[in-house]
């Protein structure tokens, strides 16, 4: 079994895309801590940055005013596995921007091609000063953040494996209203005009819709260690 040291010595950059409700974020962080690699995810600065411009009074319906308050806000990312932080302008932003108001602005706000610009560079350099490799979760991390990623995985389930288990991460939720939200959401990231969301052509794609959490795990811990043997 790989250890954090020997994974060190052969730093790996490993982008892992897909839809929301595939298991996408539990993966990604399991497998960095499993493999001792920092860990990103993409998607929780687009609400941070969403969380932002919501309390500061920007009109998230005007791509203008997002446009032009999208270099304000200073976002730190931690990368920790175990303990992965975010922040806005010094203020711990992990539990706001989880609330049903950001989730249902977020694909607005991260639509705007400005936005997207500034996010893109703050991902890469994180990207790049994580000296020992690195799991970057998102939906365009394997196309548009680092196409040069050395292994890229693109997660995908069905729209009802999805739905149930979004609903149980979220008490009270109804599991219809979750589908069609998480649906509604799929076509407007898969249809902006920048970084949609898509598969690359060289990741591999892994249908987690009958696997359990632990095989997803295993699975992508497998293709990560076969790419850094060959490397």
């Amino acid at each position: 079994m790989s250890t954090a040291v020997e994974t060190a010595s052969s730093a790996v950059i490993v982008a892992i895309d897909g839809p929301s409700g595939t298991g996408k974020s539990s993966t990604s962080k399991a497998v960095a801590a499993k493999l001792g690699l920092s860990y990103l995810d993409t998607g929780a600065q687009y609400r941070a940055i969403t969380w932002w411009m919501l309390n500061n009074g920007i009109d998230v319906s005007s791509p203008a005013e997002i446009a032009t308050a999208a270099a304000k806000p200073v976002i730190v990312s931690g990368t920790d596995p175990a303990a992965p932080t975010i922040t806005v302008d010094g203020e711990d932003a992990s539990g706001p921007i989880r609330t049903q108001e950001v989730t249902s602005k977020v694909s607005a706000v991260s639509a705007v091609p400005e936005v997207r610009t500034i996010i893109t560079e703050l991902q890469r350099s994180i990207a790049a000063g994580a000296e020992g490799g690195i799991v970057v979760e998102g939906r365009d991390i394997g196309i548009t953040v680092l196409p040069d990623a050395d292994i890229k995985i693109f997660l995908t389930a069905s729209p009802e494996a999805r739905a149930a288990r979004r609903s149980g991460e979220v008490k009270g939720s109804d599991l219809a209203a979750t589908r069609e939200a998480l649906i509604l959401r799929d076509a407007a990231d898969s249809g902006r005009k920048t970084s949609p969301l898509a598969k690359a052509d060289d990741a591999v794609e892994v249908d987690t819709t009958e696997l359990t959490l632990q095989q997803v795990i295993e699975c992508v811990v497998t293709l990560v260690e076969e790419k850094r043997t060959a490397a």
